[in-house]
């Protein structure tokens, strides 16, 4: 059996949203010491809609896998939703993750939800308010 599911591959081969948003109305950037990977995610927000996402990924195909699907998973999506996906719904769309690479869909979660954070930030919001 392959260590990497073909969704996997598919998204370190051809990551989607890979890129910087200028003005981003959100920026959050994540990093693990232990393997190295550093994420970062952009949000253009309107309407509480993202209606882009952009990543930047130093890491591990699983890093740069995670950080594709995620940014897929939440374009075109109110914020509140956004704030929901999980680490587990991650690695669910891309078929699974090794368990000692699942930390990678963790810090995807965790990039969205500082980038969403500092959005809110910005806009002196409250995920109450939202």
């Amino acid at each position: 059996m392959a260590l990497y599911s073909d969704k996997v591959m598919d998204h370190f081969r051809n990551p989607r949203n890979v890129g910087v948003i200028e003005n981003a109305d959100g920026i959050g950037e994540v990093g693990n010491a232990k393997c190295g990977d550093i994420m970062k995610i952009y949000l253009k927000i309107d309407n509480e809609i993202i209606t882009d996402v952009k990543f930047e990924t130093f890491g591990c195909g699983s890093a740069i896998a995670s950080s594709s699907m995620a940014t897929e998973l939440i374009k075109g999506k109110p914020v509140s939703e956004a704030l929901q996906l999980s680490n587990k719904a991650v690695a669910e769309a891309l078929d699974g993750l090794p368990a000692h690479k699942l930390h990678c869909s963790v810090l995807a979660e965790e990039a969205i939800k500082t980038a969403i954070e500092d959005y809110y930030k910005k806009n002196d919001k409250t995920e109450s308010q939202a």
